[in-house]
């Protein structure tokens, strides 16, 4: 499942100031019954206002949510990024994770940034022992994504070429689903505090794709780093194959012949984190394939907010500004504006 909400300002004040047991109990009401910790993200704005704007899309009879960002001005060919939240939170609090920054490139770009709400606060991301709405209802969670790019399309001058994907945790699974299954609408991948689920991982035929990059945290105590069972305070939410396995997984489709490591980074001496970037080398097509390790790095976003406790999610790495290096990683690159909206 992942980040379960924490994000919400609610739960996230709740965090900060309950003793453990207090906590504790906020984690598990946050599993058991999400709907009642925070609405749909048309309404989840939490304390700060959002930049963003609320709209709904019906597909295949579920009328599902989203938030908007665009900027005052648009690229003649306008890329189009999706930002994927977390289990149990929604498009208002991944906006707030990420604290603005991926609207702000947008400004310089001209681009469009696009935070969808899963069903039940959740995505169908392949895993299939996960007990969440979205995988209980078998919600076509691929199908409503490429309906949402579709409906972009009919509005603006979208660049097929640039549409693009990120998210964390469920968010970041459901990325890599979309990766194995929608490589023809979408053309980059980041996934944060994610690797590919067990159940998913044998039948992703990821053959032809060309940018895709993971950022993981070797002391995530939710999504294990190696594989294997994830959990939140003892709750288990499916098993996962684990980042090093996943980035072999996506090397080997795009055909690369070797890895190469670049020479670790301590940018920030007090830390308690260290990067080292891993890159598919030789890959066919000229394939761009990515592992940010960080190392020592928790359940979070690096250089985001602390959405929770460190015991509980981890620490939150400065070493990586993840939503700096997913715009740049994703070649979302300032155009020339075409005029106002």
């Amino acid at each position: 499942m992942g980040t379960i909400g924490l994000y919400r300002s609610g739960l996230l004040a709740a965090s900060r100031h309950l003793p453990l047991s207090g906590c504790v109990a906020a984690l598990c009401l946050a599993l058991v019954a999400p709907a009642a910790l925070g609405a749909p993200s048309c309404e989840d704005i939490g304390a700060k206002a959002p930049e963003t704007r609320c709209e709904a899309l019906t597909v295949g009879g579920r009328e599902r949510t989203f938030r908007i960002y665009v900027p005052a001005h648009l690229a003649a060919a306008v890329p189009v990024l999706l930002v994927l939240h977390g289990g149990g939170g929604g498009g208002a609090g991944m906006e707030e994770l990420t604290q603005h920054g991926f609207n702000r490139r947008a400004d310089e770009a001209g681009a469009l940034v696009v935070y969808p709400d899963g069903v039940g606060h959740g995505w169908n991301d392949g895993r299939k022992d996960m007990n969440s709405r979205a995988v209980k209802e078998d919600v076509d969670d691929v199908g409503f994504l490429r309906a949402l790019v579709a409906s972009l399309e009919k509005r603006f001058p979208v660049d097929a070429a640039h549409v693009v994907v990120t998210g964390m945790s469920n968010g970041g699974m459901m990325t890599l689903r979309l990766a194995c299954e929608a490589r023809d609408v979408f053309k980059g991948f980041v996934a944060v505090a994610a690797s590919l689920g067990a159940d998913i991982a044998p039948g992703c035929d990821a053959g032809g794709i060309t940018r895709l990059a993971l950022i993981d945290g070797t002391a995530d105590p939710i999504v294990p780093w190696a594989g294997g069972t994830v959990s939140v305070i003892g709750w288990t939410r499916g098993r996962v194959i684990g980042a090093k396995a996943t980035f072999d997984h996506f090397m080997a489709a795009a055909k690369c012949g070797a890895e190469r490591d670049d020479a670790p980074l301590d940018r920030v001496a007090d830390d308690g984190t260290q990067l080292t970037l891993h890159r598919a080398d030789g890959c066919q097509d000229g394939a761009d394939l990515r592992l940010y390790e960080i190392d020592g790095g928790g359940h979070t976003w690096p250089g985001g907010r602390a959405y929770a406790r460190e015991r509980f999610i981890g620490k939150v790495s400065r070493e990586l500004d993840a939503t700096d290096e997913t715009w740049r990683f994703l070649g979302l690159a300032p155009e020339k504006p075409a005029g106002p909206v």
